[in-house]
C-alpha cells in the first residue's frame, strides 16, 4: 500500500469520526428527584433531541435508564406562554441545566443521542428509532388538526365554527389521543368563551396558522437524515 493511500484512508476515517462526534457534552451532575446536569452543545446547528442515559450500580447490579427530551418543536412555541423551557431547542455553544428525574447519587450520566436541526441522528439507535417515530406520530395528529380548521373556517364562523371544530376534534380525540388534537380541543373550547363572531374569528384563524407551523416542523424534522 503506497503512502498517499495510508494518508488517503486516515483522513477518511478522520472525517468520518468527525462526521458522527456526539454534538453534546455533560457536566455539573447534581443528583436529586429533580436532579440536573448541564448540557452543551459543541456542534454548529441547534440540537433538537436528545437522550440522557443514567447509569447506577447496586449490590453487583447496574441499572439504566435513559431520559429522552425533544425540543423541535420549540422553534414555534418559544416564548409562549406555557413553554416549557426544558423543551427548548440547544442552541450551537449553548450551555443549559437541564433536569433527570430521578438521579440518584452515584450516578453516571452520558449522552446516548442526539438529534441535529438537519435531521442528523447520533447515538443508540434504539433511541434515535423512537424520536422519530414519536415526531411522525405527532406530525400525523398536526396534520389530522389542521385538515379540520381548513375545512371548517372557510364555511363558517363564530360559535357555529366553534360548534363545528369542537365536534370534529372531539371525534379525533375519541380516535387518537394524541396531544395535538387535545391540545386543539382545549383552545376550542376556550375560544367558546367569547361572545363576539370577529373574536371568534380572529382567535381560529391565529391557532390554525399557529398549528399550520408546527405542521410543517413536524413534517420537516420527522424525517431522519442517514449518515
Amino acid at each position: 500500500m503506497s503512502p498517499k493511500t495510508i494518508l488517503w484512508i486516515a483522513l477518511v476515517s478522520t472525517a468520518t469520526a468527525a462526521a458522527v462526534e456526539m454534538p453534546l457534552s455533560v457536566s455539573d451532575i447534581v443528583p436529586g428527584t429533580p436532579g440536573h446536569v448541564r448540557l452543551t452543545n459543541t456542534s454548529r446547528q441547534p440540537v433538537t433531541a436528545w437522550s440522557l442515559a443514567t447509569t447506577q450500580s447496586s449490590n453487583g447490579r447496574t441499572h439504566r435508564e435513559v431520559h429522552t427530551a425533544d425540543g423541535y418543536l420549540s422553534e414555534a412555541t418559544h416564548g409562549i406562554s406555557g413553554a416549557s423551557a426544558a423543551l427548548e431547542r440547544l442552541m450551537p455553544g449553548e450551555s443549559r441545566r437541564v433536569p433527570v428525574d430521578p438521579l440518584p447519587a452515584g450516578a453516571s450520566v452520558d449522552v446516548a443521542a442526539a438529534v441535529l436541526d438537519d435531521g442528523t441522528g447520533i447515538g443508540d439507535e434504539e433511541a434515535l428509532s423512537a424520536i422519530f417515530a414519536r415526531r411522525a406520530k405527532e406530525r400525523d395528529a398536526l396534520g389530522a388538526v389542521v385538515a379540520a380548521f381548513q375545512e371548517v373556517l372557510p364555511a363558517k364562523h363564530g360559535a357555529d365554527a366553534l360548534a363545528e371544530l369542537r365536534q370534529r376534534l372531539a371525534a379525533l380525540v375519541q380516535r387518537e389521543d394524541a396531544v395535538p388534537c387535545r391540545a386543539a380541543l382545549d383552545a376550542v373550547q376556550t375560544y367558546q368563551q367569547k361572545t363576539n363572531a370577529e373574536e371568534i374569528d380572529r382567535s381560529l384563524e391565529t391557532y390554525a396558522a399557529f398549528v399550520a407551523r408546527e405542521y410543517e416542523l413536524a413534517a420537516r424534522h420527522s424525517q431522519r437524515r442517514r449518515n
